[in-house]
């Protein structure tokens, strides 16, 4: 599927947030799948092509020898989930792959159970937040269309929130407070999905 795709016309596929190391499907065959793919689309095409290759694990070590695996590949994105990794080992992660060569980008798995609930739940702006301060350099975000649909101008404001240095003050885009995010490295936000 992933060579279909980037022959078909796509620079960049991912791996399934779900997918990432069951007994049907292990990490090493998988990431080496992907990358044959990859080099394979590249050399029919002359484009250069790319896949997230899904390094989430149950601990640090098993994600930086997916994260060094892929480099060895040089496929040079990693992903992994914040909310089911942990902050700690998303931190861990993306100062592995900044450290690395690596870019990692970030998949929010369960975050609809958790801001999706208007009478108990946190809002994605929060979660958005502690990302960026966890670090990651592409996040996974929600659309104003679509499956991943969310509100327009709210969406729009964790936009600016994850990649501008200064937030201003905006009720309508869900900016409540003034913020200065000093030197802390933004986060691309990209759309994918339905």
């Amino acid at each position: 599927a992933v060579y279909e795709c980037l022959r078909g016309g796509l620079d960049f596929t991912k791996d399934d947030e779900n997918v990432n190391s069951q007994p049907f499907m292990r990490w090493r065959d998988r990431f080496l799948f992907c990358a044959e793919a990859i080099y394979r689309a590249q050399a029919e095409t002359g484009e250069i092509k790319g896949h997230y290759l899904n390094a989430t694990a149950g601990n640090c070590e098993d994600m930086y020898m997916r994260a060094e695996y892929a480099r060895d590949l040089a496929v040079p994105i990693v992903m992994h989930d914040y909310l089911t990794g942990g902050f700690t080992a998303n931190t861990s992660l993306a100062n592995y792959c900044r450290n690395n060569g690596l870019l990692l980008h970030i998949h929010r798995a369960m975050h609809a159970v958790i801001d999706r609930q208007r009478n108990h739940g946190i809002h994605f702006r929060v979660l958005a937040k502690a990302l960026r301060m966890s670090g990651g350099d592409h996040l996974h975000s929600g659309t104003v269309v679509g499956k991943l649909e969310g509100e327009r101008a709210v969406t729009l404001g964790f936009v600016d929130l994850m990649r501008d240095d200064v937030i201003l003050r905006d009720r309508s885009r869900g900016i409540y407070f003034f913020q200065d995010w000093c030197a802390l490295p933004g986060t691309i936000l990209v759309a994918s999905g339905g």
